[in-house]
């Protein structure tokens, strides 16, 4: 006979008496003939039942995080070769010298400014922030886009003052040096900021996304707003840099012809305020709601209609956080017999996959006749 403690049993001790007065006829005690079922085990499921990613994800960006290393890199460097610009443009009395130095310092400024804002969009979403902090790389840039525009006007009036008085004298030998060390400068923070191909998603964004600048010409291949600006800001650097190398050679040879000096600061002062135009195009479309460029009003409701069982959509917007983080929300009006899980999952699947929307809200509704005389459902106009 073999003796198993029953969990929970009543008298133990009484029974193993009783049991040990005689030899038991009955065995009462037996091993299972078949083992217990275990247990099930919990899955971790690819997908959260209401959220594209599992888990939010904690940090920067695999993006982000290269956009820092590139603005740690290009902020030391213009940090290094501003010093050098003021101390060079300060020994050979060179107004352009001093403008280009001014950019530069505009530029630490704005790199900083991007820093701050690139450690502030991975704060978590609050109640009152519910959207998180993502929109602070948008006013990064506009405030690096401003804080330019602000330097330049400044250095205009200093170039104009200089045109209508001729009492100042150029070195053009320190001239030349620093304007050469400049603009090898300005190439290698262009070289440390630029981004090669376009930029791959990671998590809710998708499989494609183009940015948002298109156009006539070749889309700029960055993916973040803050290095995209700093982008900007150096090239009008490089073009301004060229400029003053040009002149101090002129200068150098025919020291008569000093006026060259603001005349280039004026020129490429202009060309460095037109070089920001498509970033503060894309930052106050950013800002202003508008749709993102890279997406359409008219195939993102017709991905909707496309839907079985959609009759009608409205109060469709779409909008975006920063350059790559676009949203979504629809009211979808569905036929009786469809089932409204299996439209909203199809919905919200062919959004995020066609158009790489981060966040999507979709309310499934049944479809009424009212809604084709109801002015509220109406598609919005061309603008």
């Amino acid at each position: 006979l073999q003796w198993r403690q029953v969990p929970g049993a009543e008298n133990i001790e009484h029974l193993k008496l009783r049991l040990q007065a005689g030899p038991p006829t009955l065995l009462l005690f037996t091993e299972p003939s078949e083992p217990l079922p275990e247990e099930p085990k919990p899955v971790e499921m690819p997908f959260h039942h209401c959220h594209r990613d599992s888990l939010p994800q904690q940090g920067l960006t695999p993006e982000r995080l290269q956009a820092r290393r590139q603005l740690y890199a290009a902020c030391a460097v213009c940090f290094v070769f501003m010093a050098g610009e003021v101390v060079g443009g300060y020994l050979a009395h060179s107004l352009a010298i001093m403008t280009d130095a001014a950019h530069l310092l505009a530029d630490v400024g704005s790199m900083m400014g991007s820093l701050f804002s690139l450690w502030l969009s991975t704060r978590p979403a609050t109640r009152t922030m519910t959207f998180g902090w993502h929109r602070s790389e948008t006013l990064g840039a506009l405030a690096s886009v401003v804080s330019l525009w602000m330097v330049t006007g400044i250095l205009l009036y200093l170039a104009f003052i200089r045109l209508l008085h001729s009492d100042y004298h150029i070195e053009g030998g320190a001239m030349l040096l620093t304007a050469s060390i400049a603009v090898c400068a300005n190439l290698l923070m262009a070289f440390v900021l630029h981004q090669a191909g376009p930029p791959h998603s990671h998590g809710s964004r998708g499989a494609e996304y183009a940015p948002l600048e298109e156009g006539p010409g070749e889309p700029l291949p960055l993916g973040n707003t803050s290095v995209r600006a700093a982008f900007v800001h150096v090239l009008g650097d490089l073009l301004q840099s060229l400029g003053v190398l040009a002149a101090s050679i002129l200068i150098y040879f025919k020291p008569q012809y000093k006026a060259a000096d603001p005349i280039s600061t004026f020129l490429f002062s202009i060309c460095a305020l037109g070089s920001t135009a498509p970033t503060l195009r894309d930052v106050l479309r950013i800002l202003m709601e508008g749709t993102p460029r890279s997406v359409g009003f008219e195939p993102v409701r017709d991905t909707l209609l496309s839907v079985p069982g959609v009759r009608a959509t409205h109060e469709l917007h779409l909008w975006a956080l920063t350059l790559t983080y676009h949203v979504a929300s629809a009211h979808l009006a569905i036929d009786s017999t469809a089932d409204p899980e299996a439209v909203l999952a199809e919905a919200s699947s062919r959004l995020y996959s066609r158009f790489g929307f981060s966040s999507c809200t979709l309310q499934v509704e049944q479809y009424q006749p009212e809604m084709a005389q109801c002015l509220r459902c109406r598609e919005p106009p061309q603008a």
